[in-house]
């Protein structure tokens, strides 16, 4: 094989409690017999891929030495928060959930050569490398005409906001709330909510991002710095019903707002008083750590509510398989309208690793969604 090598980004804290950042050349696996090598030319920088590679490390300690073409970037991890690193403390970690490439080697089952030439996209962690072997199933073939950079984000995005409708319905709420609705995931579950006429409120925290979803048909707005914020919240709850919430802020008090603007809402339906507050039950789904402050609740929203974690992948596991493959088939013929994400700019496994890129791309803001082509020359 050609490609017997190839490079690859690792992330590793030491017991020292430094983090390091480093390009390894490593071993492109001969494919097995249902096994196909991809080599990857896009790869999303996504929030769940930086909190792999920075860990709970303070980049603004970011040093960076090593060659031009072989970078290390070191950085400190608070004492206080080396606990929660135990699991990983001296183990060099790939990085990377989810890309796309094309199908460069093939092992000789009739199902990877038929994969050979073909772009695909591939969710199977390790993506930040120039090349990947994996098993031909786990490859999605893209329409004809798709670029990598198109079917980059296939994966993460676009089945967390199927599965977040999906859990809706199945957990028998009829409208959703979402935080940080103004992020590409956000953009992309109001577009899904607008095709499927599902109602959902938009929870954003600037005038811009308002604007954003408002010019794409977004029907309920909630900017959380208004001082009429959870007047707002509450009006467009009751105008929805919605009692499902997922936050993607995780720390502070948005996710006992929302419950509370819940409660408000049930409560302006109620015919008579309980002293234990609304019966109607309230879910706020916590999938993201946007504040990493403790989340606080002020229980003032009755007793039939809960607060819980939530993960793309065990919801998947949990749904027949069936039921994915659906999703997946969703994806793949609406790439290029409702799942379409859109890229600050690309870079290569050597400009990742460069202090200023880190620092913009680490910034998980609005508008700034960043896209590694491993075997982009830097």
């Amino acid at each position: 094989m050609s490609n017997d090598t190839g490079l690859q980004l690792r992330s590793l804290i030491k017991k020292s409690g430094e983090l390091e950042l480093s390009l390894a050349r490593v071993p492109t696996p001969e494919p097995a017999a249902d096994e196909v090598v991809v080599r990857i030319e896009a790869t999303p920088l996504n929030p769940s891929d930086l909190a792999l590679l920075f860990g709970a490390a303070d980049m603004s300690t970011a040093k960076l030495s090593g060659a031009k073409d072989s970078p290390v970037v070191t950085a400190t991890v608070p004492e206080k928060l080396m606990r929660a690193m135990t699991a990983r403390i001296d183990q060099s970690m790939p990085v990377g959930n989810e890309g796309a490439g094309v199908v460069v080697e093939a092992g000789s089952s009739p199902a990877a050569q038929a994969l050979l030439g073909k772009t695909v996209a591939i969710l199977g962690g390790a993506m930040y490398a120039q090349y990947r072997t994996l098993k031909a199933v786990q490859c999605l073939v893209l329409p004809d005409g798709t670029k990598p950079a198109e079917g980059a984000s296939c994966f993460v995005n676009p089945l967390t906001s199927l599965s977040m409708v999906e859990t809706m319905r199945l957990e028998g709420h009829q409208a959703l709330v979402h935080t940080a609705a103004a992020s590409n995931l956000g953009q992309m579950l109001n577009r899904v909510c607008l095709k499927d006429s599902v109602p959902l409120i938009n929870i954003v925290r600037k005038k811009e991002q308002v604007d954003l979803l408002r010019e794409q048909g977004a029907t309920y707005i909630c900017n959380s710095a208004s001082p009429g914020f959870m007047d707002d919240l509450t009006k467009a709850l009751i105008a929805t019903g919605a009692t499902l919430a997922f936050d993607a802020i995780g720390g502070g008090k948005l996710a006992g707002q929302i419950l509370t603007c819940m409660e408000a809402a049930a409560n302006a339906a109620a015919k008579e008083y309980s002293r234990y507050g609304s019966a109607v039950y309230k879910q706020v789904y916590i999938y993201g750590n946007l504040d990493r402050a403790s989340t606080e609740l002020a229980r003032n929203f009755g007793m039939a509510w809960g607060v819980g974690g939530w993960l793309l992948t065990p919801f998947l596991q949990k749904i027949s398989q069936p039921a994915t493959q659906k999703l997946r088939e969703r994806v793949a013929a609406e790439l290029k309208t409702t799942f379409a994400s859109h890229y600050t700019e690309e870079i290569s496994l050597v400009e990742a690793l460069q202090l200023d890129t880190i620092a913009a791309y680490g910034k998980i803001g609005t508008g700034a969604k960043y896209l590694i082509n491993p075997n982009k020359q830097a």
